[in-house]
């Protein structure tokens, strides 16, 4: 069902502020940054800034699992095994996503890069 992490993502109040953080003083390879979303290299596990006018202030990282046979068999196959799904998959430039909860109520995605 699940192929592995895909990524671990940070919702941040300023994307270049966050940027400079990441690749300057932790000195993570960029790899992307459209808009608001950044992506960054460390040793092989991305990491994913994603700008948001109000974070919770919480911190919390999302995981993002990369889904076996796709996108959508995959959110079929979990709403089918009684994981609530709620909404549909959302577009952006940088991917698609499928967005839930695991049992404590920590936010999970299923991450498919764009083709």
């Amino acid at each position: 069902m699940v192929a592995g992490t895909s990524i671990v993502w940070l919702p941040v109040s300023d994307i270049d502020r966050s940027i400079a953080f990441y690749r300057d003083r932790l000195r993570l390879n960029q790899l992307q940054h459209e808009g608001d979303w950044a992506q960054l290299d460390a040793n092989g596990l991305h990491i994913g800034l994603n700008a948001r006018e109000n974070p919770t202030g919480n911190g919390g990282a999302v995981i993002a699992f990369q889904p076996e046979n796709g996108l959508d068999s995959a959110v079929q196959e979990l709403r089918d095994s009684g994981v609530d799904i709620p909404g549909d998959i959302s577009d952006h430039p940088w991917g698609r996503v499928a967005t839930f909860k695991d049992p404590d109520g920590n936010d999970l995605q299923l991450y498919e890069p764009p083709r």
